[in-house]
């Protein structure tokens, strides 16, 4: 069994003021009264060998039009704030990267980093122009050690580009696809990412309703 010691402790910000937001035949969710962040006590988490296997099945490519229409939702303003030839990292990239080759055709450098698939920890010691998280970030275990580690590759005035749907309300929430995927444990929704912006000094932009881009300051 694992251990619920920290259980009701926002695994974003730290808070432990975290209650009953809903819960279903499956799991349980909390969420932070400060960042607002809703998130899935650890007891309820899937096994990294069920979780992979999860991963497993994912069937992206760089030759699937309509995956690469999907990720341009968040390539498309990411490039118009991009100067030439930079340096990007694709931080969750999986097992069929996509969006490090949509963006090297325009001219940029991407390396990848996935915990299952690139596990490249001296990727870490470098810095970067822009990191993209696409679909990654509702994955997290540690969300807070997760976001600590990209700003610090990441350069001043540099892009953090993150695609995830956000939370809109206790009734949407209970009929919501994304809570049904095991392997999503943390749903945000836009203070969650105003609270990033403010903790890491970035400047916070959305576009539609699953797009956010982080400027470092």
């Amino acid at each position: 069994m694992k251990n619920q010691l920290n259980a009701h402790i926002c695994p974003l910000c730290g808070c432990k003021t975290c209650s009953l937001f809903y819960q279903d035949t499956t799991r349980k969710y909390l969420r932070c009264s400060d960042c607002e962040l809703v998130f899935v006590p650890q007891f309820y988490w899937l096994n990294s060998a069920n979780e992979k296997a999860i991963y497993d099945l994912h069937q992206n490519f760089p030759s699937d039009e309509g995956y690469r229409i999907f990720l341009s939702r968040l390539t498309n303003p990411l490039l118009k704030r991009l100067n030439s030839k930079q340096k990007g990292l694709d931080f969750g990239c999986g097992p069929g990267p996509t969006l490090s080759y949509i963006l090297e055709e325009q001219g940029h450098q991407v390396d990848l980093y996935d915990p299952f698939y690139y596990d490249d920890p001296s990727l870490f010691f470098k810095s970067y122009d822009f990191i993209c998280a696409t679909e990654v970030v509702e994955h997290l275990h540690n969300p807070s050690a997760t976001f600590t580690s990209l700003f610090q590759v990441l350069k001043q005035h540099g892009w953090l580009g993150i695609m995830t749907k956000m939370v809109i309300d206790k009734q949407a929430f209970q009929s919501w696809h994304y809570i049904r995927d095991l392997t999503h444990i943390c749903f945000y929704n836009r203070s969650s990412f105003e609270y990033i912006a403010k903790r890491f000094s970035a400047k916070v932009s959305f576009f539609g309703n699953d797009v956010i881009l982080l400027n470092k300051l």
